[in-house]
């Protein structure tokens, strides 16, 4: 399962260490930013179950930012 969230997130040392907390928090997640999209893009890919939306945004929001999911795009066919 993969979540996407948009954060306030600028600094690569501040993404750093979020992403250092949410590893240590959840070793089954891979999570990584992308600073240089519009909307400050964090991913978080998880091995197995789902991502608990709630504690990432916590550990975000620990740092001084702000998360929020991105709700899916779907295209109509």
């Amino acid at each position: 399962m993969v979540e996407v969230f948009k954060t306030n997130v600028t600094e690569t040392e501040d993404a750093q260490e979020i992403i250092d907390e949410i590893h240590r928090s959840f070793s089954h997640y891979r999570a990584n930013f992308a600073l240089d999209d519009c909307d400050k893009i964090l991913r978080i890919k998880c091995t197995w179950g789902i991502v608990s939306t709630t504690e990432v945004i916590a550990i975000v929001s620990a740092h001084g930012f702000e998360a929020a999911i991105l709700p899916e795009l779907i295209i109509p066919v």
